[in-house]
């Protein structure tokens, strides 16, 4: 019998998950951890074995176990080992402008505020919300410009239960151990970032190696630093102009690889720097971060004003240009089997040019690959083949996202950028069956451990959950 070649692919891609899946328990799920150790938590894609002490409803007061007030501002995302939290922030002593929901302003600012800023970052204890050590590693007036729905506190801490490791965009990176105490420190350069939008790649570890990517409109690279003194292991210059994106360390049977996003390009490299592959053919910005589930990787991008937002998903094994999209065609309609495109290289098994996001990253929930479109939009595709499960549906009319989606106890639950959580039902039938509030702008993806939801606002961080 003989097959299509988007059949072929399929069968392909699913020959290649049976042995990976043998053994372990539903598709897309990882095992609760009790460390959350950085953006996305232990998988980098959200998803979280039920848990019955994981809730699904709260507002300010119901299933909160402490809040405790944050000053200043930062998008950050809380990490969490142990019975420590952490997380950055920076205040400024005088009036700013106040970043707001929605798309505005798209040259942003090129000047900074004229205050004093400090940049802090904060120790908390797990079980009661009060603070174990507070840290500044710098003070005064910025000399880098960031847009005003940024903050110089959007990069996602990461830690491996000795150090945590915070880099705070064009200031450097700063590394202390669990009691506070500095260990070493990284000036980094400020370089112009695209319309003056600052910067928001986190930093990524793997073992003795701590990963950064900086792409700029200056001088773009990817660097590993030895994690125990900050000494640069290799960098590698990067032919990109600005992204926001966090890299992936993508581990499977054949190998492991960074993978990062960027404008011009999806790269992949070996562990010491050595490009693997290429795409070329994303939008004209980069945000969400790479993540994989069924031996694929996912890597996306999307900007409102663009014609071509693209999703790919790639297994493992590629080498040289892997490009899908000679051409954009026109008139495709989003999300749609009709749209979908296989590259002449096998290792792409299935893409869309439109189905990407802005600052979402996707999530997969047992089988199945969500899209959060940041105007409140969620669609659904067969993680492994791209299938089409159901097309764009409204969460709620005037409500944008920023924060990337996550799931548990066979629910998915979206935060959007007013601090509303929909909780909507995992599988083929699209339907929300809670709406949480929490009164105030939240652009933060949470933190999911020791059966709770660390859910950062403006002002607040939350630790939720529902206890017997």
């Amino acid at each position: 019998m003989s097959m299509t070649r988007a059949a072929r692919v399929g069968f392909v891609a699913v020959l290649m998950l049976v042995p990976a899946l043998a053994g372990i328990g539903p598709a897309g799920l990882a095992a609760e951890s009790d460390n959350w150790p950085h953006f996305r938590g232990p998988t980098m894609n959200a998803a979280v074995a039920d848990n019955p002490d994981l809730p699904e409803t709260w507002s300010q007061t119901e299933n909160v176990e402490w809040v405790t007030d944050v000053p200043g501002l930062g998008w950050s995302s809380p990490v969490v080992w142990g019975n420590r939290v952490f997380l950055t922030t920076v205040t400024a002593m005088g009036e700013f402008e106040q970043p707001k929901p929605g798309l505005y302003a798209p040259q942003g600012r090129p000047e900074p505020p004229p205050l004093e800023h400090d940049w802090l970052v904060y120790c908390l204890d797990l079980e009661t919300g009060d603070v174990l050590w507070r840290r500044s590693v710098n003070s005064g007036r910025p000399s880098f410009a960031r847009h005003m729905k940024n903050t110089y506190a959007s990069e996602t801490p990461t830690t491996d239960g000795e150090r945590v490791y915070v880099r705070f965009g064009e200031l450097g990176l700063y590394t202390f151990d669990m009691d506070g105490n500095q260990v070493w420190s990284l000036e980094i350069p400020d370089r112009q970032t695209r319309s003056d939008w600052g910067s928001a790649s986190s930093p990524v570890l793997h073992d003795d190696k701590l990963i950064i990517v900086y792409d700029n409109e200056e001088e773009s690279w990817i660097a590993a630093l030895d994690k125990r003194t900050g000494r640069e292991i290799w960098r590698t210059a990067r032919d990109e102009v600005s992204s926001w994106a966090t890299p992936y360390i993508w581990e499977h049977e054949q190998r492991t690889e960074i993978v990062t996003s960027g404008m011009n390009q999806i790269r992949s490299y070996d562990l010491d720097g050595n490009l693997l592959w290429e795409l070329t053919g994303m939008s004209s910005i980069a945000i969400p971060t790479p993540f994989s589930e069924f031996g694929l990787v996912y890597v996306a991008s999307r900007y409102i004003g663009d014609q071509f937002r693209p999703v790919y998903a790639i297994q493992p094994g590629a080498a040289g240009d892997i490009s899908v999209y000679r051409e954009v065609a026109s008139g495709l309609q989003e999300g749609f089997p009709g749209t979908r495109n296989y590259s002449q290289d096998d290792h792409v098994v299935w893409s869309y040019p439109l189905l990407g996001t802005y600052n979402t990253t996707a999530l997969v929930y047992g089988d199945i690959y969500y899209t959060l479109l940041d105007r409140g939009f969620l669609t659904a595709h067969d993680a492994a083949t791209g299938e089409a499960i159901y097309g764009r549906q409204r969460l709620e009319i005037g409500n944008g996202f920023t924060a990337s989606p996550w799931g548990y106890n066979g629910k998915i639950f979206l935060l959007s950028e007013d601090g509303d959580t929909f909780v909507v039902k995992a599988g083929p039938e699209f339907e929300i069956l809670h709406k949480n509030s929490l009164s105030e702008m939240s652009l933060a993806t949470p933190a999911v451990a020791r059966g709770s939801l660390i859910l950062r606002t403006q002002s607040k961080l939350y630790r939720i959950a529902t206890r017997p």
